[in-house]
């Protein structure tokens, strides 16, 4: 999930708009969100246009289709309308997103971090999570445009302070070289 900021009111995004379904308006989206059922509680999405643009529409009816959800919005009852708002991503404010337990995170949280070693160097920025199937490495760009692939393992990753947007980690030896 990604973070989406305006007038000071950041919006969780939980999913994007790919092309039309049907003749009534609804649109099939790709789920950029970990928590599908999330949905069910939704009555409204916040939507992020290609330019930037922000409106809000009333989600009238959902549901999956082939890894994806079909969205059906208020007011938009035709093919013509629907094709609106392909490219648009839909959003929700991240005061309702889904809490976490405290040992987790979303990608979007620690992306952009600071990260130092336990003597206070610091190593770079998290520019993204990549998720391998097994732990998920943190992909640490340097000044040099180096990238470090750190395992969040609580061994290595000792402290993730989101207010000061920074991470501790204790590399074991040979690790950064790699």
């Amino acid at each position: 999930m990604n973070a989406v900021g305006d007038n000071n009111d950041e919006l969780v995004i939980v999913a994007r708009a790919v092309r039309t379904r049907g003749l009534k308006g609804e649109v099939v989206a790709e789920s950029l969100t970990d928590f599908p059922e999330r949905f069910e509680t939704i009555e409204r999405l916040f939507a992020v246009a290609p330019n930037g643009e922000r409106k809000q529409f009333e989600l009238e009816n959902y549901w999956f289709q082939n890894q994806r959800i079909v969205l059906k919005f208020s007011g938009y009852d035709t093919v013509e309308s629907a094709k609106a708002l392909i490219g648009y991503e839909f959003g929700v404010p991240e005061s309702e997103r889904v809490a976490l337990a405290d040992d987790e995170f979303y990608d979007w949280e620690l992306e952009g971090c600071s990260v130092e070693n336990k003597s206070g160097a610091n190593l770079g920025k998290v520019r993204e999570i990549l998720r391998t199937g097994g732990v998920e490495l943190l992909v640490v760009e340097n000044d040099r445009h180096h990238d470090y692939m750190i395992p969040m393992a609580a061994t290595i990753v000792t402290e993730i302070d989101l207010a000061k947007k920074k991470i501790v980690v204790d590399p074991p030896e040979g690790l950064l070289e790699l």
